[in-house]
């Protein structure tokens, strides 16, 4: 006999049959589902970059050295060894080395790296030029106190000017600021607040969020960097004299970078290219650039004065 029809059996037509037809495949559903739990993933993964680097931005820019390994005496150069006092009260460390017959004075603010100890072959290129040389440590490098940051390091070089112009009596009209890399940032940012005989910028950028951009692309730099050493902003309004230099082949500021700089700036101004990478360009690449360097100094300060 025939078994009795279930009342409650889907028949042809019927809503659960047609839920069932527009249901997807189970192989499409684990699918959907692998991917969802992927980009969910990434996306938390990402996220998790986003607040390393914001926790670590400090240690991505700043790279301080606390030993010397050698000093200006070592290479035949007298110099007098200094512990400056910035206006919030650290105490920094400072090499001025002086010059029998000086044309003026450079203050020298170097890159993101290392210590004074590791510029000595361009204070030694500055002095051979008829320059005393005053360089400083950040706050945090070399024998500094403290920790180094954006506005602490501007502190710095304001310490410094002030021991040439309040302490040596230097005239500033006298005075070249001198600025490597992130130097270059605080060299600026100095001659905002004073009027330099001359500026001079070498492997310097617009600005850090520019530089972040350019090494990571696939974050929100311009979000998570509260550094700013927004020079761009400030190169404007520089009425002194500036030379800027710029290796061709520098891996870490493209030297498109550095001409967007340049072009931002007002007159007067020049530009030198020269060859090299980040840290193996600049006015030391070769007799000819030094010489270069040279003429310029020589004919600024004297028409600035």
């Amino acid at each position: 006999m025939p078994e009795p029809e279930d009342p409650n059996a889907a028949q042809p037509g019927s809503r659960a049959n047609s839920a069932e037809a527009g249901r997807p495949p189970p192989g499409r559903r684990t699918v959907r589902r692998l991917l969802a739990v992927g980009l969910t993933t990434g996306a938390m993964a990402y996220l998790v970059v986003c607040v390393v680097v914001f926790s670590l931005q400090a240690k991505l820019i700043y790279f301080p050295d606390s030993k010397y390994w050698t000093t200006p005496d070592e290479i035949g150069l007298a110099y007098e060894d200094l512990t400056l006092t910035t206006a919030d009260g650290v105490s920094i460390a400072a090499w001025y080395v002086p010059h029998d017959e000086p044309k003026g004075t450079v203050l020298f603010s170097h890159g993101n790296a290392g210590n004074i100890a590791d510029r000595i072959e361009t204070v030694k290129s500055f002095h051979h030029l008829g320059y005393n040389v005053l360089i400083f440590d950040y706050r945090g490098y070399g024998r500094s106190e403290g920790k180094p940051n954006e506005q602490g390091t501007y502190c710095d070089a304001e310490a410094a000017w002030c021991y040439l112009v309040e302490t040596r009596r230097e005239p500033p009209a006298r005075i070249v600021l001198f600025g490597r890399s992130l130097g270059g940032a605080v060299a600026i940012e100095l001659a905002t607040r004073h009027t330099p005989g001359a500026l001079v910028l070498e492997a310097t950028f617009t600005s850090l969020v520019d530089v972040g951009k350019v090494h990571y692309p696939f974050l929100p730099i311009g979000w998570l960097c509260t550094y700013r050493y927004a020079s761009i902003e400030k190169v404007a309004g520089l009425r002194c004299p500036k030379l800027f230099l710029h290796g061709t082949d520098d891996e870490l500021v493209p030297i498109e970078n550095g001409r967007r700089l340049f072009k931002a700036a007002a007159e007067p101004k020049e530009f030198i290219q020269t060859p090299g990478g980040h840290n193996h360009s600049g006015f030391e690449h070769s007799p000819e650039y030094t010489h270069r360097l040279r003429e310029w100094l020589d004919r600024t300060l004297r028409e600035g004065r």
